[in-house]
């Protein structure tokens, strides 16, 4: 069973969401995303300063087995990328929910991350797959 941490929020395409108390958020790809696609070798994140719509492919991970695009969960603009991953890509297979975070994004309207999944929301969609 896949790890669902209760404080994130969730989008059915196996992005996360995390609320920073400055008002940005973290980004990353869930614990079934990282397990479907098995050991990650590479891994590239939007480049600071880009804007993001909400649902655009915007990043990209690809495993021994296959490449696989990450969406902007919500629109807005990218303010850090994780620099560990670059050197370290598994960092998203052991640690998908801490270290393993993609980008850091200054949300468009920060009211859109109240309209994705929460954890039970989630965990739906993983039932149903």
């Amino acid at each position: 069973m896949s790890k669902v941490p209760a404080d994130l929020k969730y989008v059915k395409s196996h992005e996360w969401v995390k609320k920073l108390p400055d008002g940005t958020v973290l980004i990353g790809i869930t614990d079934y995303a990282q397990g479907s696609l098995g050991d990650l070798v590479f891994v590239e994140v939007p480049k600071v300063g880009r804007k993001l719509a909400a649902g655009e492919a915007c990043a990209v991970v690809e495993s021994v087995k296959a490449a696989s695009d990450v969406y902007a969960p919500i629109a807005g603009e990218v303010v850090d990328a994780n620099p560990k991953l670059v050197d370290a890509p598994e960092t998203l297979n052991t640690d998908p929910y801490e270290a393993g975070w993609l980008w850091k994004l200054k949300p468009a309207n920060a009211a859109e991350i109240d309209g994705l999944l929460d954890a039970a929301g989630y965990e739906k969609v993983l039932a149903a797959l």
